[in-house]
């Protein structure tokens, strides 16, 4: 970009601005790149808007290079929408700063976001030589002072901020920055990629579903070759007397993640009951190691009451559909389920926010407590994968 200062004080005698192609101030959807080929020189600065330059190689060699980029934001969960946005930056510059929210600032947003230093590590490990990471400590950031700096890149809902710190870099007798507006890359169900989705357990850092429509409609059967794996404790395993369940149950709430409770297995919904606790959601089938119970969970205790129908060794429709259901109820909710709920966790895990806490009894050694991770995702989704489906 050239800057032309003059000695007049409006802002059309003070820059002269390029005009890149696929980016505009206004782009249609649908609109080929070359019919948009206008920017929008106002008191806030030149604004364009683009889908994304990855997706018009050409275009970068139309344009004069920027010098040095600003782009501000959390990055939780590095996806696939961050890279699109950083990518776009160095086609654009030179050089491009990334401030992270710091830990202070990020606190307010959610209870499981990554720190500050996971944040900034995952960039690192992703980014080229002319990118560099530094630490946001307010909205603005140092971007309405900054002289060494010429653009500015952002998402639709960040775009406001950007209009303000030009207005006031005007004040301050600055050149305004060079607004770049990136669309939003989108999933594979047509929604935004973001930190919020996947930490709502939705997608993956790629856009991918962990589970889709199709998927759920399937009934999968357990094979003797999955027997090992599914046996093993997955999660943090917590030891007690077999006759005093709470023992280990309580160690387990002591170590819990900022997530809500679901208990898995009758012998765990009815100790937390015993302890005052209602958890969340509870699964429950009546049964303890193939025994059914004589003295069942006091169901009572629970605001909502859903059934599902999943015989012994199968993960089912009306599983998936239960749990989801219950995911998305404010309200405690207990799942009484017809045959088995052993293989549940699975499902909870696929579907499950980031952060939710689900315990299970191991039998004869105690409870284990596992926190929905995208890890625990991956290995739900790849078990699932392993499993039977049949018609």
């Amino acid at each position: 970009m050239d800057y032309v200062v003059g000695n007049g004080s409006s802002l059309d005698e003070r820059m002269r601005v390029r005009q890149p192609t696929g980016c505009t101030d206004a782009l249609t959807l649908g609109q080929a790149p070359e019919e948009t080929m206008t920017g929008a020189v106002t008191g806030r600065g030149t604004h364009f808007s683009c889908d994304s330059l990855n997706s018009h190689p050409k275009l970068v060699t139309d344009m004069a290079k920027l010098e040095r980029c600003l782009v501000g934001g959390t990055f939780d969960r590095f996806h696939q929408g961050h890279k699109s946005l950083l990518n776009t930056a160095l086609e654009v510059a030179e050089f491009v700063e990334v401030w992270i929210t710091n830990d202070e600032m990020s606190a307010a947003k959610s209870p499981v976001l990554q720190s500050f230093e996971d944040r900034r590590e995952a960039i690192i490990a992703w980014a080229d030589e002319r990118i560099t990471t530094h630490e946001l400590e307010d909205s603005l950031g140092p971007a309405p002072n900054r002289k060494d700096c010429d653009s500015i890149i952002c998402t639709p809902e960040t775009l406001g901020n950007c209009q303000t710190i030009n207005e006031i870099r005007l004040k301050n007798g600055l050149i305004p920055l060079e607004i770049i507006e990136v669309q939003h890359s989108l999933d594979e169900a047509g929604g935004i990629i973001s930190s919020s989705r996947i930490r709502a357990g939705l997608i993956d850092c790629e856009g991918k579903l962990w589970v889709d429509d199709e998927q759920k409609k399937q009934t999968y059967h357990f094979h003797r070759g999955l027997d090992e794996e599914l046996k093993k404790p997955n999660g943090d395993l917590f030891t007690g007397p077999e006759d005093s369940p709470e023992v280990a149950m309580t160690s387990a709430m002591e170590n819990l993640a900022p997530g809500s409770i679901i208990a898995v297995g009758d012998v765990c919904a009815a100790t937390l009951l015993d302890m005052d606790v209602v958890a969340d959601i509870a699964i429950v089938d009546g049964m303890t190691k193939r025994v059914e119970l004589e003295q069942k969970v006091d169901l009572s205790r629970f605001d909502v009451i859903l059934n599902a129908n999943n015989p012994p060794g199968q993960i089912t429709p009306s599983l998936f559909q239960a749990v989801s259901n219950a995911l998305h109820n404010d309200q405690t909710t207990c799942i009484e389920v017809e045959g088995e709920e052993d293989l549940a966790p699975i499902v909870i895990h696929l579907l499950a926010p980031i952060g939710t806490n689900v315990v299970y009894g191991q039998p004869n050694k105690g409870v284990v407590l596992r926190v929905t991770t995208l890890e625990s995702k991956e290995q739900c989704r790849s078990l699932l994968s392993k499993f039977e489906v049949r018609s």
